[in-house]
């Protein structure tokens, strides 16, 4: 694996933590919001991540599993199967004729933790990339 493999690398991670970072946002924009019915409800949202496919020059020859330099990519975002939270509001424009509400399965602290997890995930991977490109430029300096 070349040094230059680690800017595809870090970059495809930066890319899935992201698209991590946004679901997690549009979950906690959504955790009080409320609707008539369970079908309308809000439902929490998770990326799902797989490894890339590896290039052909990645292959090795003898050693089946997994290859050094994949990277990973984005399967798809998946809605949690979990039910909505029912409230008892019978005054709330909202309520249904039993006079209940119903509110998104979405866990706030869950939610922050996980915001906080891809947050980190995204810096670690900036400084990956970072140091990468500083150990290049220090490589062309030897020819000097």
């Amino acid at each position: 694996m070349s040094l230059s493999n680690v800017f595809n690398i870090s970059g495809s991670a930066m890319s899935a933590q992201t698209i991590r970072l946004n679901t997690t946002a549009s979950n906690m924009a959504n955790a009080q919001s409320v609707s008539s019915s369970e079908g309308e409800t809000y439902r929490a949202r998770h990326p799902v991540f797989s490894l890339k496919a590896p290039e052909p020059e990645q292959m090795p020859s003898l050693q089946p599993g997994l290859v050094p330099g994949q990277g990973v990519k984005v399967l798809g975002i998946v809605e949690s199967q979990a039910q909505p939270r029912m409230s008892y509001e019978p005054d709330h424009p909202l309520a249904d004729e039993q006079g209940y509400v119903y509110y998104p399965n979405v866990n706030v602290v869950e939610e922050m933790a996980d915001m906080i997890s891809a947050s980190r995930s995204f810096q670690i991977n900036a400084d990956v990339m970072n140091t990468a490109k500083q150990m290049l430029q220090q490589t062309l300096r030897l020819g000097q």
